[in-house]
């Protein structure tokens, strides 16, 4: 219900006016949002049935009713930790370990020796039509498995023990990754296809030629998953393992540093492997002057440039630049509720409705607000990081005042939605957001 205020004329008529969506203040929205959210959040909660043998989180609560997705899964646990952390009982966190567990273990009881796993899990699935037939030519669960298992661990005072007998189906997924997906040339990780890669229509890889795409977005989800493998590790007393993959990181890190960076704009972009190989043979045309570069940068402004803060590969220089250069331009990223996915500048900047793939080509998503927060939190930049918690808490508080519900993306400039009313998901990463801005007891990620 909206606030009212008096207005008294000198004839003594006096009505009421609600004050206009623009006159509330954060506060104001901070309440709204944390009353439907309190009050809706284990609606994300689904029982096991059919190919989802254990209990698990959905996105929405009109949508994905009997789906079970990756990255989805992994950020909704981040959000109602800070649920739980805020309002929750001891009985409230007991029944929420069994769906938390659960999202990690449906994906690794169909992982195999082949390292292979399916990004989405639908209950009503057959489940002999999961796996494709050429595990070379699809894309698979996005890299972030292990840091959904390591958050739940870290958030459990560090008992791995739960996940013990299946580390080796983790061990699997990564080893997956880095036998399909790695270019040894540049050490980068790239895409299979343009086909369910999180970001749907990231022009670097959207329409791009297969295996050709070297995503920041991929490789500083890679970089997180390679630190979260070490860590599990150490907690199961792996620590031979633990030490390689310290290394795969550290070797992740370097290379993405050396290949994405760019030093003319201040900022990481996704690459091009797509050349053609070096000419070994005497007399060939290219042999007399090969090329000495492995990858091509692709100069597109996408948000997940920033999530090289999120991943903390960043230097503190870098950060400086990327937020100032680029975060700070309402030119490209900056608007008033948040962060671009794609920079206005770039000719395919378009924030028509598009449902399948969903349009990443410059809508509003809670998620690319809070990693592109959580990076200047990570960098101590803490004005540029109140400035957008704001411009988010705003996003969300005016949906659930107009709409009593949030959706999947919005416009830009004025905040209206443009698809999905229902979605609950990684939004309600707002919560995270509101607790810091409150100097309250903050849940990250791993």
């Amino acid at each position: 219900m909206r606030k009212v205020i008096l207005i008294i004329f000198g004839i003594g008529c006096i009505f009421l006016r609600p004050i206009p969506i623009h006159s509330q203040t954060t506060a104001d929205y901070e309440k709204i949002i944390k009353e439907y959210i309190y009050k809706d959040y284990k609606k994300m909660y689904r029982e096991a049935g059919g190919a989802l043998q254990y209990p698990f989180m959905a996105p929405g609560t009109n949508t994905y009713g009997n789906e079970l997705w990756d990255w989805d899964s992994w950020l909704c646990d981040i959000s109602l930790r800070q649920i739980l952390s805020d309002i929750g009982s001891v009985e409230d966190k007991k029944e929420a370990e069994k769906f938390e567990k659960g999202c990690i273990l449906n994906y690794l009881s169909y992982c195999g020796s082949d390292g292979w796993m399916p990004i989405m899990i639908n209950r009503n699935t057959d489940v002999a039509s999961l796996k494709p037939k050429n595990i070379y030519k699809e894309n698979m669960h996005k890299p972030c498995l292990a840091q959904h298992a390591a958050f739940l661990v870290k958030m459990n005072n560090g008992n791995a023990e739960w996940l013990r007998e299946m580390y080796s189906n983790l061990q699997y997924f990564i080893g997956g990754y880095k036998t399909r997906y790695l270019n040894r040339a540049t050490g980068l990780y790239f895409w299979q296809n343009d086909v369910m890669i999180g970001v749907d229509n990231d022009p670097c890889t959207f329409f791009r030629p297969d295996r050709s795409s070297g995503s920041i977005y991929l490789n500083c989800m890679m970089y997180k998953e390679l630190e979260a493998m070490a860590y599990l590790a150490g907690r199961l007393q792996l620590d031979e393992i633990k030490v390689d993959y310290e290394r795969d990181a550290n070797n992740l890190k370097e290379a993405i540093q050396k290949n994405c960076w760019d030093e003319r704009d201040g900022f990481f972009y996704s690459v091009d492997l797509n050349l053609r190989p070096i000419q070994t043979e005497e007399w060939a045309y290219h042999s007399g002057a090969p090329r000495d570069w492995d990858c091509l940068i692709q100069r597109i402004e996408v948000w997940s440039g920033f999530m090289a803060m999120w991943a903390g590969i960043a230097t503190p220089e870098q950060a400086a630049r990327m937020v100032k250069e680029h975060y700070a331009n309402p030119k490209t990223f900056n608007s008033p509720y948040g962060v671009r996915t794609l920079s206005k500048m770039e000719k395919m900047y378009n924030v028509k409705a598009s449902g399948n793939p969903s349009s990443w080509l410059g809508p509003i998503w809670g998620i690319s607000n809070y990693m592109t927060w959580k990076g200047m939190v990570n960098y101590g930049l803490k004005e540029e990081a109140t400035d957008l918690a704001k411009k988010t808490v705003l996003l969300f508080g005016k949906d659930f005042q107009r709409n009593h519900c949030l959706h999947e993306y919005y416009q830009p400039e004025n905040g209206e939605p443009i698809l999905n009313a229902g979605f609950q998901n990684w939004n309600y990463l707002v919560l995270n957001m509101i607790a810091w801005m409150n100097k309250r007891n903050v849940i990250s990620e791993f």
